[in-house]
């Protein structure tokens, strides 16, 4: 693995100057939510605890309920329910496990916070998540450190921290703490319909001139050679300029954007980037994309009105109700823009992601990391993988497994890249900067933009902070 997660803990001052460089100590939500916690260490719950033993190691009161919510987005939610819930409750039968899910966690649950009475458990994900450095900075996440040295539910001999694949545990760290469980292993890369490329016999390119030529023999087939949707799923395509960039010029790329490093974003690597992709945008997509949801370009996609579309591994279970017979997805890494690209053309961004944290003010936190616990036995890894066609970060889990074509593409690029995969923080740790790229990288692909327009875009905003 590269060296982009060498560093990834956040010392107190730099979280404490993230979070209010973004607006995290200074808007009236995050206002509210100080307020209520008086300080990190007082309890606004009652709190169960039981009696530690060698298969309750955590200390969880067996008759507790325990709230758990999770996003339903592109996983689904049928891995908590017919998968985690069971798994829990095999141990605690007599435990009642209050489940619900939302579309926009942020609007559910921050009221819930605000009001001192946060669900035990939390799927913090989609377009609506709150933001996971002003959760730890106000002392409503759960240290985990006790959950992550427990003994795995179902692999002897290892805790639960040996049995995840390098860097997910490094992911969850504030303050060198693990406050985040970080539990999908996501792959990304242009997902295509190779049923359709085996049809048109279409060659897939490894270096930028492929591509370039490819996609041209795309469009004069009335095909849309390139598309990703820009109203609400911009980061598809940042993440392109940015795995792009990180071939060019190397991960460190990356971390020095996630050190919001000087210049960070001027970098040669990330102008090169922005200048190719920029012209992707203004040739061979749509400017109608950008108006357009993530489900409506994704559709065009099964429809075969669209070729290559960037996102993770999550894109076939989501599209798994809209995706014909016959449509075969596969995902190739992003093509080389140079001949001196620092990192290979199989170098990809694949990283923990799909955050789940315990609530430290709840009323059942131990319960809430037992949740976790089961989450990454080997056997609820592998019901999660067989019901969303994503990977876990617990080592292992899908041997065996008789898996999607989309699955199956998947782990055949993180076979080929080995060691050369990557991956940031910095869209979690400056809640604002993401938003702001968002709207750069739109106007960028669909607005005429330049590199370095976007580059001295995103440069000042980041400086800002």
């Amino acid at each position: 693995m590269t060296d982009v997660f060498t560093k990834p803990e956040l010392d107190r001052r730099t979280l404490l100057r993230r979070a209010a460089a973004v607006g995290l100590l200074a808007t009236p939500a995050v206002g509210m939510l100080s307020a209520c916690v008086g300080g990190g260490e007082e309890k606004t719950q009652d709190q169960a605890e039981g009696a530690k033993s060698d298969t309750n190691p955590l200390g969880v009161d067996p008759k507790a309920p325990l709230e758990i919510i999770i996003f339903n987005g592109g996983l689904g939610t049928k891995y908590a329910t017919d998968v985690d819930i069971p798994s829990y409750n095999k141990l605690f039968p007599e435990s009642k496990v209050a489940f619900s899910e939302t579309t926009e966690i942020g609007k559910v649950v921050q009221p819930r916070i605000n009001a001192g009475t946060p669900p035990d458990m939390v799927n913090n994900a989609g377009a609506g998540l709150m933001d996971m450095a002003a959760i730890v900075k106000a002392g409503q996440a759960q240290d985990l450190t006790d959950m992550f040295n427990a003994p795995s539910v179902d692999i002897a001999g290892k805790t639960v921290k040996d049995t995840l694949v390098p860097g997910a545990y490094e992911q969850g760290l504030f303050d060198g703490k693990p406050m985040v469980l970080n539990y999908a292993f996501t792959v990304y890369g242009l997902w295509y319909n190779a049923a359709l490329f085996k049809k048109n016999n279409w060659t897939l390119p490894k270096t930028w001139a492929e591509f370039t030529t490819l996609l041209d023999q795309i469009k004069a087939k009335g095909i849309t050679p390139f598309a990703y949707a820009g109203a609400n799923a911009a980061y598809y395509q940042y993440l392109a300029i940015l795995t792009s960039a990180a071939k060019i010029g190397g991960a460190e790329v990356l971390k020095a954007i996630d050190e919001n490093a000087d210049g960070a974003w001027t970098a040669e690597p990330v102008k090169q980037a922005a200048a190719a992709w920029a012209e992707i945008g203004a040739k061979y997509s749509d400017k109608k994309f950008s108006g357009l949801r993530h489900t409506e370009v994704q559709l065009q996609q099964n429809q075969d009105r669209v070729a290559f579309y960037p996102c993770g591994s999550w894109l076939e279970n989501e599209q798994a109700k809209d995706t014909p017979a016959g449509f075969e997805y596969a995902v190739i890494p992003m093509p080389s823009i140079t001949g001196a690209d620092k990192l290979p053309q199989t170098a990809i961004y694949a990283a923990a992601g799909e955050m789940y944290y315990v609530s430290s003010k709840g009323k059942n936190p131990r319960g809430g990391m037992e949740f976790l616990r089961h989450m990454l036995s080997k056997e609820a890894a592998a019901g999660f993988t067989k019901l969303t066609k994503v990977l876990t970060v617990v080592q292992g889990a899908a041997d065996g497994l008789t898996v999607s074509p989309g699955l199956s593409s998947g782990n055949e690029l993180v076979k080929a890249a080995g060691k050369d995969y990557f991956g940031y923080r910095w869209p979690e740790l400056y809640k604002k900067l993401d938003t702001e790229c968002q709207a750069a990288t739109n106007e960028l692909m669909f607005n005429g933009g330049t590199a370095d327009k976007f580059c001295d875009r995103m440069q000042k905003a980041a400086s800002a902070i």
